[in-house]
């Protein structure tokens, strides 16, 4: 029987727990046994080696904040990149020898920040007008690092296959992804796995076979650059196919590096017939597995058993976070039985590289990488009449979402047929960052990369009115139930249902409320376009953006739905250009305020 989804609370105190008393425990020393068998020249019968953790890196390589540029600061105290991460895994290698520790990353490496976006876009890796391009910097600081294999996160699609396969030269280790398949052949993409051998003096290697498995939902997320190029089926599927293979090959240790949470939940529902959040399902399913890497879902699993449940045996599982924030460690301890090397024990922590300095090697490496970015995110490309906050975007129709609903309208509004053009135009758009800001005075590109923080593109998509009821109904799940004559309190009001802020919807373009005092489904009153109701087979261009266009977070009716427009320019582009090309940016122009949240018809703000 397949694991049922854990409670995400539920699970991710289970594992802190886990983690704390594997932390507390220390790391591994060489084993005494295996120095005084060394040391009489016997062959060791006991050997012990790590693997090294990261994911979801999405190009942080140094402790700095391009939105804000500054150092990278939270609440919690963490720190960003890799080059801090590289001094733990340097008193790792010392601690425990260069030959006992691998190092392995679970995907989302090439998207994320300015940086990423510099060397894709503005100088990218792939070269312009028949030149070389620039080494992307993760690259550099993964080979500087000696990664042995990374899995193939959803993101590394984002800027199409060209860029991935130039990042994927440019590595000295293999980007791994057994269910990535040509979508002619369904032969695999890219390497689904690679054998590395621990070398142990007398004594056999031992061998490491370490699996690579990316997100279904790339399908889905980049339909626009795979769709008819590559497939990606499930997870558990290729698991069963891989793991037999690797143990034939005589693979003393099976490790999984997933790009894949850990809850069994899937944000696009049913649109796909295999789990986004599938590596506990993989553990449970699938024989043969020591050990997973598991990346995607953001979060800190420091230590995570699930039981197989053909053989019993336990699999262990650790997720270090993202961005550099943590580094999972694997320990494991090994004995040699008639020739084969059998695992006797395995432990996983996270640790945490806020406490040391940045490695030097990559800062020397990189710098003039580092500031070729910063300059260009601190372009000015206009001005600003007034101080434009995202701080209260979550509950309130404020003008700084109006602008990013402005540049899609218009965009879209550009490109329509004559037909098309005649039906009314609308545009939906998520509050991705509660903390951006565009300022009085200068706008810069990091102002505006703040807003919108990810790479999407625009599309234009026809819905009726009862479709676009469906939708905003969908949206609004995202509020808890606040009966009336209870006061709302904004810290609890929000990410009802798990549905977080990336995948909440405002519409712009047509006038509604939210009801949060009735239950779900039943929220969207007075929806209404030019002043009269909508009617149900009302037909309206939507402007989206094409991760939801594609089936993100699993929004009814708009994946299906008749296409109007598309463009391979990022909404981000498109809102500097705008910036650009009127030189001041007045809320006057944009900010309309056409939503609101009540109770029993009462407006909360």
């Amino acid at each position: 029987m397949p694991l049922s989804p854990m409670n995400r609370r539920e699970f991710v105190k289970k594992s802190a727990v886990t983690g704390a008393a594997v932390a507390a425990a220390g790391t591994v020393a060489a084993a005494p046994a295996q120095a005084a068998e060394q040391k009489r020249h016997c062959p060791p019968r006991t050997w012990s080696f790590s693997i090294l953790g990261t994911t979801d890196l999405h190009s942080h390589v140094f402790d700095w904040d391009y939105y804000k540029d500054a150092a990278y600061t939270d609440k919690a105290g963490n720190s960003v990149g890799v080059a801090r991460v590289a001094t733990l895994i340097k008193q790792q290698r010392e601690a425990k020898g260069e030959d006992h520790v691998l190092l392995v990353d679970a995907g989302d490496i090439i998207q994320g920040t300015s940086l990423a976006y510099y060397f894709a876009r503005v100088a990218p890796i792939t070269g312009t007008d028949g030149k070389h391009g620039p080494k992307h910097p993760m690259a550099v600081a993964m080979n500087h690092m000696r990664y042995d294999a990374a899995a193939l996160g959803n993101h590394e699609f984002n800027y199409g296959i060209d860029t991935l396969r130039k990042f994927e030269s440019q590595c000295h280790f293999p980007l791994l992804g057994a269910n990535a398949l040509d979508a002619k052949t369904l032969r695999p993409a890219f390497h689904p796995y690679t054998v590395k051998r621990i070398r142990v003096p007398g004594a056999p290697d031992i061998k490491v076979g370490i699996l690579g498995l990316t997100n279904p939902g790339i399908a889905l997320w980049d339909k626009d650059n795979v769709s008819g190029k590559m497939v990606f089926p499930g997870l558990v599927e290729q698991a069963k196919k891989y793991v037999p293979r690797l143990r034939a090959l005589g693979c003393d240790v099976v490790f999984l590096t997933d790009h894949s949470g850990l809850d069994g939940s899937s944000s696009y529902g049913d649109a796909l017939p295999y789990v986004e959040n599938a590596s506990n399902l993989v553990a449970e399913q699938v024989p043969g597995i020591d050990a997973i890497l598991v990346g995607h879902t953001h979060v800190e699993v420091p230590s995570y058993t699930v039981k197989n449940a053909e053989t019993g045996e336990e699999v262990l599982l650790s997720e270090p976070y993202c961005w550099g924030f943590r580094l999972s460690v694997f320990d494991f301890e090994l004995e040699l039985h008639h020739g084969q090397w059998k695992v006797t024990s395995k432990k996983a922590q996270t640790l945490n590289p806020n406490t040391v300095d940045e490695d030097p090697e990559i800062k020397k490496l990189l710098e003039a990488d580092h500031e070729l970015v910063v300059k260009y995110v601190n372009t000015a490309v206009g001005t600003c009449t007034a101080d434009l906050s995202a701080a209260e975007s979550c509950w309130k129709d404020v003008p700084i979402m109006d602008f990013i609903h402005k540049v899609q309208m218009e965009s879209v509004k550009a490109g329509l047929s004559t037909a098309d053009a005649a039906l009314p135009l609308i545009s939906v758009a998520a509050p991705f960052s509660r903390t951006a800001d565009i300022p009085q005075g200068n706008v810069t590109i990091k102002d505006i990369a703040g807003l919108y923080i990810y790479d999407n593109t625009l599309y234009g998509k026809k819905l009726t009115g009862a479709q676009l009821k469906d939708y905003l109904e969908y949206a609004a799940k995202y509020y808890h139930q606040v009966p009336a004559g209870t006061k709302v309190d904004t810290a609890t009001l929000t990410n009802a249902n798990s549905f977080w802020d990336y995948m909440y919807d405002t519409a712009a373009g047509v006038d509604y409320e939210i009801d949060i005092a009735q239950p779900e489904g039943s929220r969207i009153k007075n929806l209404s376009y030019g002043g009269k109701a909508i009617a149900d087979d009302q037909v309206f261009v939507v402007a989206v953006n094409n991760y939801r266009a594609n089936g993100g977070s699993g929004y009814p009716h708009i994946a299906s739905a008749p296409n109007a427009y598309s463009s391979t320019n990022e909404i981000r582009q498109l809102m500097i250009d705008y910036v650009t090309a009127k030189k001041t940016l007045n809320p006057a122009d944009f900010a309309v305020t056409n939503w609101k949240l009540t109770q029993n018809g009462t407006p909360v703000f």
